[in-house]
């Protein structure tokens, strides 16, 4: 048995002097759940680890896939900045501009159809979102599919039809409904079903629709699987559609290639519905929108190599007007690279 020392005070701490130095200790290895980068947050170059976050979009979209290479890419590479970055799944463009304006989320994808009437006000939008773009990305090909045995052919022909027009509040009807407008078509004229890309597919293969708006960077994971299984007919987009369309900055025409799709036998002219872009608040950090947006595009060679839609990260397209004003960070990023001029969106 070890003898007692009497003069305890000398050889251990007095339970007041336990406490102190654990709190000193829980505090020191706290840190903030946002990681002090987001609206209001810390500079990106502080001792503090900061945990940036890029909202992406559900599956069966390019939204996903992009989203996910930009922020692993830009983590893999972010040198001596004490980041996290990580994609966080979620419902789409809607909900990513929500999360942004409640600093949640630092970045997002979304779709510039959406982010442009977001920044107005206008439609669903209540109020002007302080939304601001970082890149755009490839653009957002607009195509509705079908089956050979609907019989639909052009967008005229979807009249009387079950045609899935994206996931519920995804805010596609931002930018479907200009379009079907155009071909004299309107939601009333159609039974409206929802659900995301891939679920599209099942319910077209399964009978339960007869069509089915798709977007994105092409190839569309969705399309592509949709044609492994079925006789798969893309529906004619008029030609003068885009120029119809003219008055939004987002809306063009894009050609695509026979070989994008097993089932596409010519070319076909789909038409842009919104850049997808990367996009943040105005009140995250220029220095944190900064060191992103160097990274993202001093990277994006490893991007493109995850998904091909990291190759419009480049000199033409990065800087483009889709309508919704540029971060500062990312402006001044730009200009250090000698891709921004007078004539890009301030």
């Amino acid at each position: 048995m070890l003898p007692i020392n009497k003069d305890c005070s000398k050889r251990f701490p007095s339970f007041a002097a336990i406490v102190s130095m654990s709190l000193v200790a829980v505090f020191v290895g706290c840190e903030a759940p946002n990681g002090a980068v987001g609206n209001g947050g810390a500079a990106s170059t502080s001792g503090q680890r900061q945990f940036v976050t890029v909202g992406t979009a559900p599956a069966g979209g390019a939204f996903a896939p992009v989203g996910n290479a930009i922020a692993n890419v830009v983590d893999a590479n972010k040198g001596d900045l004490n980041w996290v970055v990580s994609p966080q799944g979620t419902k789409g463009t809607q909900e990513n501009i929500r999360k942004l304006e409640a600093g949640d989320i630092e970045f997002a994808m979304a779709n510039a159809a959406i982010s442009y009437f977001a920044t107005k006000g206008e439609g669903a939008w209540k109020k002007p979102h302080e939304v601001r773009a970082v890149a755009t990305l490839a653009p957002n090909v607009g195509v509705f599919v079908t089956t050979k045995s609907s019989g639909i052919q052009t967008v005229g022909d979807l009249k009387g039809k079950r045609v899935v027009l994206g996931p519920a509040g995804a805010g596609f009807d931002y930018f479907l409904k200009p379009l079907l407008s155009v071909h004299g078509v309107s939601y009333d004229d159609l039974t409206v079903l929802n659900g995301n890309y891939f679920s599209a597919g099942d319910m077209i293969a399964d009978g339960k629709a007869d069509a089915a708006f798709m977007g994105g960077a092409i190839p569309i994971p969705a399309v592509t699987q949709l044609c492994a299984s079925q006789d798969v007919v893309f529906v004619k987009i008029a030609d003068d559609a885009a120029d119809k369309l003219k008055d939004y900055p987002f809306y063009f025409p894009v050609p695509v290639k026979a070989d994008a799709y097993s089932d596409l036998d010519e070319d076909l002219t789909g038409i842009n519905v919104g850049n997808m872009h990367l996009i943040t608040h105005a009140n995250v950090e220029e220095d944190v929108v900064y060191h992103l947006t160097k990274l993202m595009y001093e990277n994006r060679a490893e991007i493109a190599e995850k998904h091909p839609a990291g190759k419009a990260i480049n000199p033409k397209n990065a800087v483009r007007d889709t309508g919704t004003p540029f971060h500062a960070g990312a402006i001044k990023f730009y200009k250090e690279a000698g891709i921004w001029s007078s004539g890009d969106v301030k």
